[in-house]
């Protein structure tokens, strides 16, 4: 599945649906298929909250032994792997806002890389099957 999404905002269910959807997604284990909508979830979010981008296109491939999803944009430049982890034992009064949804992602794939390519933002994760 490859898709352009133009305008995203507002468009987050859609787009996450179209996700879980696709060929590649739709027939997986229910608890893989949970792990991929958490995290398409919160990348979409980011791209929303952070980039700027008003547009973002989709790709999605499966092989033999892994899904590869891939986020561009054509928003600032935003790398949501630089950020520090958060502490998840401190109190929850003493953790500071934000990081939580991208270490989880971190956590439930296999694989995250970011770059900035030709002024698009360029998100993969890769989840082994």
């Amino acid at each position: 599945m490859r898709q352009k999404f133009d305008p995203i905002e507002g468009r987050n269910a859609e787009i996450i649906e179209a996700v879980m959807q696709c060929e590649e997604v739709r027939d997986l284990p229910e608890d893989v298929k949970f792990k991929i909508r958490l995290c398409v979830e919160e990348v979409e979010e980011n791209i929303l909250d952070y980039s700027g981008s008003t547009w973002v296109d989709v790709n999605v491939n499966s092989q033999t032994d892994s899904l590869k999803i891939v986020f561009s944009d054509g928003g600032v430049e935003f790398d949501p792997l630089s950020n520090p982890e958060p502490d998840i034992n401190a109190s929850l009064e003493d953790r500071k806002i934000g990081g939580l949804g991208i270490f989880l992602c971190k956590q439930m794939m296999d694989m995250i890389d970011y770059h900035y390519e030709n002024g698009k933002n360029v998100l993969t994760m890769v989840k082994k099957l």
